[in-house]
């Protein structure tokens, strides 16, 4: 039996593991997928908001604010990629130089530091591609930018190592109470744990009513995205938002950790996880970024992609606790800024409802990835001598190497699929997207894991690369 089972391992749940294994508590996670951040955490702005835009007095606010914060020491700690790079709210009329002023009082009012409204030249004088019809902007020194990705595995990675146990591809079909706690039925049998935490992301509405009464439904919104190249990344330095809407933050221009630009999203409601990207969204989102940044070269775009929101009708995070059931839910935007201020939040609910909390001596908060292109000349002839498959680019346009593959295969939570590899080592992120690499990468998975390059999946389950030999197959190689 588990002292705690989390159902779902996208940012929240991975924050939660994270925290939980601080303490000496038996920590089990349910990821219906086949690896972590396979939902909503992998398709997103990857903006760590700096908590201006929540209403004062809700969980958004405080959480917010305290989790941007937590961010910048986790990535330090984890090897998480980051960036400083601050945000801008563009005004283009005199009605939303208004609603600046309305964002700069709630920020204030949620503690966060260094907000600044700066006239449209002044902020044309930081970020000199700003439309000039921008007569405004609230500058926000704290925002900064990360790999979602990237932040929820390293979370997840370290709670491993430090004790939890991670199930993966094990989809939870039913929920019982019993005398001691919970019975979780899954597509990989039963699990018992004495408290639940569930963090199923757009699922969570579905797994509350397992456990307890209907309270909440969750309202999926898709978001479209284009991602373009690096010949784009440095179009802008900040993060650059127009006014908010009702349908959220609005269309976003900014760069990327990896050295990209990306452009989105818009807000369409949808079933169920539906990432398909549209004609119409992509268009919407194009002429509402070119408002902002008039010289965006969308030609310069590798890759359009979607992911979906957990909004309810609730409009805040609902975090709550009942009989050691744990609800993590409605966790939209700025859901991965907060990711690991909710994570304190559900730790403490687990602990007011009973959960004795003594600390894990041996707690490890470290972690290092080998990034062989970083390295100088000198350290990359020296791990190269020390271990040859780090001489052996398999993508030339990340220059990821062998090695770096076989370092995420033999981690802790080893990839099971060509894109969960490139969450991990950036192969086939760049500008040919897997063209060159991806028969590599499968060859590789192939050989390390003992499968048939058949039996390799792109990313989900399902996701089928190959199906058999044509025209002799082997024997005309």
């Amino acid at each position: 039996m588990y002292d705690v089972l989390i159902i779902g391992c996208g940012i929240v749940g991975a924050a939660a593991a994270f925290e939980l294994s601080k303490y000496q508590v038996r920590v089990g996670i349910l990821e219906k997928e086949n690896d972590v951040a396979n939902g909503t955490t992998k398709a997103n702005s990857a903006i760590l908001h700096a908590g201006y835009d929540p209403l004062p007095g809700t969980l958004m606010a405080r959480l917010n604010v305290r989790g941007v914060a937590l961010a910048r020491e986790l990535c330090q700690k984890l090897d998480v990629p980051y960036r400083a790079c601050g945000s801008f709210v563009l005004a283009f009329t005199p009605e939303e130089c208004a609603t600046l002023d309305t964002l700069k009082a709630r920020g204030d009012a949620n503690g966060v530091p260094g907000l600044e409204i700066l006239t449209g030249d002044q902020a044309r004088s930081m970020d000199p591609q700003l439309s000039d019809q921008v007569q405004a902007a609230l500058y926000a020194p704290t925002a900064a930018i990360c790999s979602p990705w990237e932040y929820c595995l390293a979370l997840a990675e370290t709670a491993v190592r430090n004790g939890a146990r991670l199930h993966l591809e094990t989809e939870v079909t039913g929920i019982e109470k019993t005398g001691g706690g919970w019975l979780v039925h899954t597509s990989r049998g039963d699990f018992s744990a004495r408290y639940l935490v569930n963090a199923a992301g757009v699922y969570a509405d579905a797994v509350h009513d397992m456990a307890a009464p209907h309270a909440f439904t969750i309202r999926p919104s898709r978001g479209e995205y284009y991602l373009l190249d690096k010949a784009e990344g440095s179009r802008v330095s900040h993060t650059i938002f127009q006014c908010p809407n009702r349908n959220g933050k609005g269309v976003l221009v900014s760069p990327t950790v990896h050295g990209n630009l990306i452009v989105g999203p818009n807000a369409a409601p949808v079933e169920g996880d539906d990432t398909a990207t549209t004609a119409a969204g992509l268009d919407f989102v194009r002429t509402t970024a070119l408002k902002s940044v008039p010289s965006i070269a969308f030609g310069q775009c590798i890759r359009n992609f979607a992911g979906v929101r957990a909004n309810t009708e609730i409009h805040d995070f609902i975090l709550q606790e009942k009989d050691g059931f744990v609800d993590a839910a409605g966790i939209c935007s700025p859901g991965l800024s907060a990711a690991p201020a909710i994570a304190e939040y559900l730790v403490q609910l687990l602990n007011d409802a009973g959960l004795a909390l003594e600390l894990r001596p041996d707690f490890v908060c470290e972690r290092h990835r080998t990034r062989f292109k970083e390295l100088s000349p000198a350290q990359r002839a020296d791990l190269v001598a020390k271990e040859p498959a780090f001489g052996r680019v398999i993508c030339r346009c990340e220059t990821v190497t062998e090695g770096e593959i076989l370092e995420a295969l033999h981690g802790p939570i080893p990839p099971r699929s060509v894109d969960a590899v490139k969450r991990r080592v950036n192969a086939g992120m760049g500008r040919c997207q897997g063209g060159f690499c991806g028969p590599r990468v499968v060859e590789i998975l192939a050989r390390e894991l003992h499968l048939n390059p058949e039996d390799i999946q792109q990313d989900k389950k399902g996701t089928w690369l190959l199906w058999g030999e044509t025209k002799g197959g082997s024997a005309h190689v």
